[in-house]
């Protein structure tokens, strides 16, 4: 093989491993510069922005349940109610701005990161909802057990998902300054 041939085999092999299902990785996706976003304003794109409220209101109903439990606070039980609740409301408007990327952009549709995002996220979002109903009718006798393991999971799931979220971007370039086509 002359010098030319491996250069050209080195410029397409993706620079990180494809470990299927959880990883693929696609040397052509490295190189091009992406898809944009269906819902973004001045080309920056809506959902990573969104995102960041529900996983940060959700990873604190985690931290706020944890210190009810350990000091019996009530203000801890409000604080967590609060934060769950509008985790909810800010998860759902990140799914339906999220959903539309999905529904338009192919390349999310056709990689495992596209649907592990998705379904491990909507998975978050029932649990949240059921967390935040089970919460409605007694802030405080449903946080130890129920609400502190259920916190925590909710926690968990979301950095997962968004995990799978931030595989969509770097490394298949989807919702990143790029062509307008949607493969």
């Amino acid at each position: 093989m002359d010098t030319t041939q491996v250069n050209e085999q080195q410029n397409t092999r993706p620079p990180y491993p494809n470990i299927p299902p959880i990883l693929e990785s696609r040397g052509d996706e490295y190189r091009d510069s992406g898809i944009v976003s269906t819902v973004a304003i001045a080309g920056h794109p809506i959902h990573p922005i969104i995102v960041t409220f529900p996983v940060g209101f959700l990873s604190g109903a985690a931290g706020s349940d944890l210190a009810y439990w350990l000091t019996g606070d009530l203000f801890w039980a409000r604080a967590s109610f609060w934060l769950v609740g509008v985790g909810l409301l800010s998860g759902i408007l990140a799914a339906i701005i999220g959903m539309f990327d999905f529904t338009k952009i192919k390349r999310v549709r056709q990689r495992n990161a596209g649907w592990a995002h998705m379904y491990i996220n909507i998975t978050a979002l029932v649990m949240t909802a059921i967390n935040f109903g089970l919460r409605l009718g007694d802030l405080e006798s449903v946080i130890v057990p129920t609400g502190l393991a259920l916190s925590v999971v909710i926690a968990t799931l979301l950095g997962i998902g968004g995990w799978f979220g931030g595989e969509l971007t770097f490394r298949h370039k989807i919702g990143v300054v790029g062509p307008s086509n949607r493969e």
